[in-house]
């Protein structure tokens, strides 16, 4: 997808997706290091929120927290699901970017009202219900997005969360971040096989599968927002235990950054045994059709989840679909109105 092509800049939701571009180049480290302080002393932090404010920003902090090996007890639930803890020993970190979620403004003010004092707001907005219910708010730079769908926030909440991680272990990843800027535009805008997008265009459900760090997870959602598609996450090797029964031949599986061990089970499972196409998302040659991304290590996971929005514009623009409008999906989801 590219901006200079009307009929894909016509839509809001690729211009804030090429907007992730800025985003990251833009983005701080250094607005985390006093909260990052704060946190390391306490702990332990739940990252809550609905939806995308969720998924990737927390999955992704949990798994490089647990493979740096960090000192931290991290953990993210749903809100509602979070109000049934114990969190008095928690920093709880409530993510809505309207401001105005009603699950995330009921958790906030239930912590208020058991005194816990580190309950911090994350949002793309200032002065909103969920502020005023938290002890302290950091504001998105990124700005309000116009499309339903997700996609520029996603990225700086999650830099924001890891870059919590960073500042904990006293790295300044701001040229890190610089260099991810054009690994991120070219996994944007770097040209999807028309076989690829065809066949995801005509089948009746698109999986990902892949690590439980939010990437394969949230692109799963955003297959529902913007191609109107019946999606599916197979976490790890879900994919190869048990729901090839009910898997069609005409289904395809986009794995991200696929296991090299889990590989041949991937091909003699779904390949051979289902007879469906197999797509990797991956910064190597595998034997899959591949989808090559540029090896960005450690922040690998943010040109996956960009590649992978742009797999999604291609196959809603095959389907002729307004991007900015799903029928039924919501900008916020359940607002809060009291």
């Amino acid at each position: 997808m590219n901006l200079t092509d009307q009929n894909y800049a016509q839509y809001k939701l690729v211009q804030e997706m090429m907007d992730t571009i800025d985003v990251v180049k833009g983005f701080d480290p250094g607005k985390t290091k006093n909260i990052a302080q704060k946190i390391k002393t306490i702990g332990k932090l739940l990252m809550t929120g609905e939806g995308s404010s969720r998924i990737f920003p927390a999955k992704n902090a949990i798994r490089k927290c647990m493979k740096w090996g960090l000192d931290l007890q991290l953990a993210t639930d749903g809100s509602r699901q979070s109000a049934q803890y114990d969190l008095s020993k928690f920093a709880v970190f409530c993510a809505s970017n309207s401001g105005r979620t009603k699950e995330v403004v009921l958790l906030a003010k239930k912590l208020a009202a058991e005194g816990n004092d580190n309950r911090f707001c994350l949002s793309a907005n200032a002065g909103t219900i969920l502020e005023e219910a938290c002890t302290e708010t950091f504001v998105l730079n990124c700005g309000w997005e116009q499309a339903v769908a997700a996609t520029k926030s996603v990225v700086e909440q999650a830099l924001f969360y890891e870059s919590i991680l960073w500042n904990i272990m006293g790295e300044d990843n701001k040229k890190a971040c610089d260099e991810l800027t054009a690994m991120v535009e070219q996994a944007l805008t770097m040209k999807i096989d028309e076989k690829i997008t065809q066949a995801a265009a005509n089948a009746p459900t698109i999986y990902f599968a892949g690590y439980n760090d939010g990437v394969a997870e949230e692109l799963t959602l955003k297959t529902n927002e913007i191609t109107r598609k019946k999606s599916d996450f197979l976490e790890g090797t879900y994919a190869v235990h048990g729901i090839e029964e009910v898997m069609d031949a005409d289904d395809v599986v986009f794995v991200v950054d696929p296991i090299d061990e889990e590989i041949e089970k991937f091909q003699e499972v779904l390949v051979k045994g289902v007879g469906l196409k197999v797509v990797a998302i991956a910064d190597r040659d595998t034997p899959f059709d591949t989808i090559k991304i540029p090896a960005a290590g450690e922040l690998a996971p943010y040109v996956y989840l960009c590649a992978g929005w742009n797999i999604l514009v291609e196959i809603g623009m095959v389907l002729k679909i307004n991007l900015d409008k799903p029928e039924r999906a919501r900008k916020v989801g359940n607002e809060f109105m009291g």
